[in-house]
């Protein structure tokens, strides 16, 4: 659930630019600035929340962050103007990579070592249905009764998400051991570094693309408003799709299954100019590009590898690399778009950009090879 709601905000806001953009008075390229400032707020909560976790419990983390993610929310769907929605997006993504690192380390401690990646999958299987369901129910919501509505579902099922961890979550104790300079000390190694490029870097295209797929498909392929929740829900199923099937083969090899998810996507991402004219050539891409979206599962399982005993930053790091790339898309996106070269020049700047992550992937392959010997 808590995945869920994360990923429902993420999501819709991208599929919601065209209309807050409209209520805020801005255009579109300037409103993919509050998508960028939401991706902001996961880079800084994300490691910020995670040291200063480090002896909390694990249960009672959770519960306050899902809280401050649902308040944060709820101050998104009442923001009066540009800057107080920057603000409060801002705000929302303080949790964010937190809840995931500390979600996704709970999941992997309870089932054996060699199903760890599955099993942050189903974490993350929160965050890919809601790209079906969630997504597209918010920018339904948000065409029928007002784009605040879309930010408002999403503060109450974050408030119902902290009632169900209250209820179920197993009660631990914190670990006597745990400070928060233990958990600063994966920042020495050089193999983290290089595994949050890759997700920073390689991940951005896909948001690239996803932040102006409501504009593409209203634009260029000019299909109808109702149209473009069903994109939204075919791109949540590629995502789906990518979770229940890499991980199987990242338990086995983690990084040649990074590799191959980050040459998929070059492939994908670069048809995607060619496929935008029809909607059910842009369908077929879009659900190609979500695939590529396990990427995200597959390295959270390799900064477990390399962390040791700083799980827990390395863990919610991840989460900030990819809003990294979640504010590099929509910026390099936007620069392209506002340059006059289309709303078709997204597909080859994220083309690019998962180029660029293949590249820090060689870089870590061969980097890391003297210390497996």
């Amino acid at each position: 659930m808590g995945g869920f709601a994360i990923g429902t905000t993420e999501y819709a806001t991208m599929s919601l630019l065209p209309f807050f953009s409209t209520g805020l008075g801005i255009d579109e390229p300037t409103a993919g600035h509050v998508i960028s400032a939401y991706a902001l707020g996961v880079v800084v909560g994300a490691p910020l929340l995670a040291v200063v976790a480090a002896r909390l419990s694990r249960r009672v983390v959770l519960i306050a962050l899902m809280l401050l993610f649902g308040l944060a929310n709820g101050l998104s769907a009442l923001a009066p103007d540009y800057g107080w929605m920057l603000f409060f997006r801002f705000l929302s993504g303080l949790p964010h990579g937190a809840y995931f690192g500390m979600a996704s380390l709970v999941a992997a401690s309870l089932v054996p070592t060699e199903m760890r990646t599955r099993a942050v999958a189903r974490v993350m299987l929160g965050l890919t249905v809601a790209t079906i369901v969630g997504v597209p129910f918010a920018n339904w919501v948000g065409q029928l009764l007002g784009w605040r509505w879309g930010f408002g579902v999403v503060a109450l099922i974050a408030l119902a998400t902290a009632a169900m961890i209250a209820w179920v979550a197993p009660r631990d104790v914190p670990d006597a051991g745990a400070n928060p300079l233990s958990e600063l000390r994966v920042l020495r190694r050089g193999q983290l570094w290089l595994t949050l490029g890759i997700g920073a870097i390689g991940y951005g295209g896909l948001f690239c693309v996803y932040t102006y797929l409501a504009s593409t498909l209203l634009e260029v392929t000019q299909v109808s408003a109702a149209m473009v929740p069903v994109a939204l829900a075919v791109f949540g199923a590629g995502m789906t799709l990518g979770n229940l099937i890499a991980p199987r083969f990242a338990d086995r090899a983690v990084m040649p299954t990074a590799g191959a998810l980050l040459i998929w996507s070059i492939v994908a991402l670069a048809i995607y100019p060619f496929a935008i004219g029809q909607l059910w050539s842009i369908l077929l891409v879009v659900l190609a590009i979500g695939i590529g979206g396990a990427l995200g599962t597959v390295l959270q399982t390799r900064l477990m590898d390399i962390a040791r005993e700083g799980q827990g930053l390395a863990a919610a790091l991840n989460h900030s690399a990819f809003n990294v790339a979640n504010a590099i898309g929509p910026w390099a996106g936007g620069i392209a778009i506002a340059a006059g070269l289309g709303w078709r020049s997204v597909g080859w700047v994220g083309a690019g950009l998962a180029l660029g992550g293949l590249l820090l992937w060689a870089i870590a392959m061969v980097t890391a090879r003297p210390a497996r010997s």
